[in-house]
């Protein structure tokens, strides 16, 4: 991926940051022009929590190039306190069983690195347990 498209997601991906409509008040992520919700006109920035929990989940044992070597990892559906689906891994497992309604946060972590030793880093939102 090219740098300048980084940039331009670079709220979305550190912040989580979507929108609001505000004809509906939907929360909206990924941020898009027309609020699936009520079809209204939606650029009104609005910042997620970064609360939520895992609505699903699966085990990645055989991953796309460029994340071999993280296999196995947890992908997750996770459902945002403000509503919103968003596709994550989680991280920070540990021993931990992953389960159906565990609470889960918000967190920056390294994605992947685009071409070689020299590429750049990209760095992305991931979830992790919520700690007790």
């Amino acid at each position: 991926m090219e740098m300048p498209r980084h940039w331009r997601l670079k709220q979305q991906r550190y912040a989580l940051v979507g929108e609001v409509c505000p004809h509906c008040d939907g929360k909206i992520f990924p941020p898009r022009d027309v609020c699936p919700y009520c079809g209204g006109e939606a650029k009104t920035a609005y910042t997620f929590s970064g609360k939520g929990e895992v609505f699903s989940y699966t085990v990645m044992r055989d991953a796309p190039r460029g994340f071999e070597e993280t296999v196995p990892y947890v992908v997750a559906l996770v459902k945002l306190q403000e509503g919103p689906v968003v596709t994550a891994q989680l991280t920070d497992l540990g021993e931990e069983p992953v389960e159906i309604g565990m609470p889960v946060e918000m967190v920056t972590r390294r994605i992947r690195q685009d071409g070689d030793e020299r590429g750049i880093l990209v760095y992305g939102y991931k979830f992790r347990p919520v700690m007790r």
